[in-house]
């Protein structure tokens, strides 16, 4: 049985959205210049991995000249909302608490970060 696409990024994907969210629009040739990845992926694998992010409806594009500019449909906030709620879904069954505190035990965080966060629980308490 063949397997139900999956409406988040993968690692591949997401590599590609990075480089549309700079840019704003790019043809395949232009995402795949704007790789850091080293080796680069083959021109064909980038020009379908964009068609498949166009059918999940991250991106879309437009004609320039022979070929297609794309651009992200979503921003990068939005998709990092979704990715996460997905996280909090799957391992942690919906609590974001219990991911709050796995992060609090696990992490190396900065007095920036504690302070931030110290910021963002009293305001949520005000609400």
């Amino acid at each position: 049985m063949a397997r139900k696409p999956s409406s988040t990024l993968t690692e591949v994907e997401q590599r590609l959205m990075e480089v549309l969210w700079r840019r704003g629009k790019a043809t395949v040739a232009e995402v795949l210049d704007g790789l850091d990845a080293t080796p680069k992926p083959a021109f064909n694998t980038v020009q379908t991995t964009l068609r498949i992010l166009e059918q999940k409806g991250y991106v879309g594009h437009e004609e320039a000249g022979r070929a297609f500019a794309y651009h992200p449909l979503k921003d990068r906030e939005s998709v990092s909302r979704a990715a996460v709620q997905q996280l909090v879904t799957r391992f942690f069954d919906g609590s974001a608490g219990s991911l709050a505190v796995n992060l609090l035990a696990d992490a190396g965080l900065t007095r920036d970060d504690l302070a931030r966060m110290e910021r963002m629980i009293a305001e949520a308490k005000r609400r």
